[in-house]
């Protein structure tokens, strides 16, 4: 012990402790536990502390794919969320992302429960490791025909088939729709099953993306950060601008009463 301790510095034993994965945490703390340096054993306990947070959250994981595979069964499973139904411009958005068992996405969640940043990061994975990923966007004046019941049930099919796939089980976010066959509806399910949680982070950083590109083309509007959403800044917009064409009129009468303007 004598030797590995003069010839490691405390310091590059806590860096490397510090920058371990989940995977290397256990051994490193093994071969490290009868070092008997402060500054060891400070970086040991912090590193087990950071394994027992992963390893719960990776049981969280674990628990969203197994409802999933419990509700959907042995066959072709897709899961489904919306983004974008409250928004009084912009596009509804439907996301289908059918997800395999393995590889798993740590830290795969409801979309709302994630930052921005991590959404950008785990949309990439879900991409890398997804069997079939499908959208479909609802533009304002559409809404505005349809209403958004029908809106949501024109979408969810358009995503599920823009996946190509045939589903033997549809999981959908939400109560019951019937928009798809073999349609499965979970309360709450992009906090609770993994592919609707995939599909809600699809969803929502697909949509996010086109918002920020609406803004350059209507700046007043303020749409990259409200997204299409009443803030105040977007209300205050609307009423000394009006309405551009990618405002739902349907939505907007609390906010103006004039006529669409384009």
């Amino acid at each position: 012990m004598a030797n590995m301790t003069s010839s490691v510095s405390a310091s590059q034993v806590a860096g490397e402790l510090a920058s371990a994965t989940f995977e290397e945490i256990p051994a490193l703390v093994e071969h490290y536990r009868e070092d008997p340096r402060q500054q060891v054993i400070k970086a040991c306990e912090r590193a087990l502390k950071r394994h027992a947070k992963e390893l719960a959250e990776r049981e969280r994981v674990n628990g969203m794919y197994e409802l999933m595979h419990e509700l959907g069964g042995d066959g072709v499973v897709v899961g489904v969320d919306e983004v974008g139904r409250g928004s009084v411009a912009g596009p509804l958005t439907v996301c289908a992302v059918c997800l395999p068992m393995e590889p798993r996405v740590w830290g795969i969640n409801d979309s709302k429960k994630l930052t921005p940043a991590r959404r950008e990061l785990l949309s990439v994975k879900i991409a890398e490791v997804a069997t079939a990923i499908g959208f479909c966007h609802i533009a304002p004046k559409d809404i505005d025909e349809m209403g958004m019941a029908r809106a949501i049930r024109t979408a969810v099919a358009g995503a599920v088939a823009d996946t190509g796939l045939e589903p033997d089980c549809v999981l959908m976010d939400g109560n019951p729709l019937g928009a798809v066959p073999n349609e499965r509806d979970v309360v709450k399910g992009d906090a609770k099953i993994a592919c609707i949680a995939a599909a809600s982070i699809m969803a929502k950083v697909t949509r996010d993306e086109m918002m920020v590109e609406y803004d350059a083309e209507y700046p007043e509007y303020h749409l990259a950060e409200s997204k299409g959403y009443a803030s105040p800044e977007h209300i205050e917009a609307i009423r000394k601008h009006g309405l551009c064409p990618l405002h739902r009129v349907s939505f907007c009468g609390n906010f103006l009463q004039t006529e669409r303007l384009f």
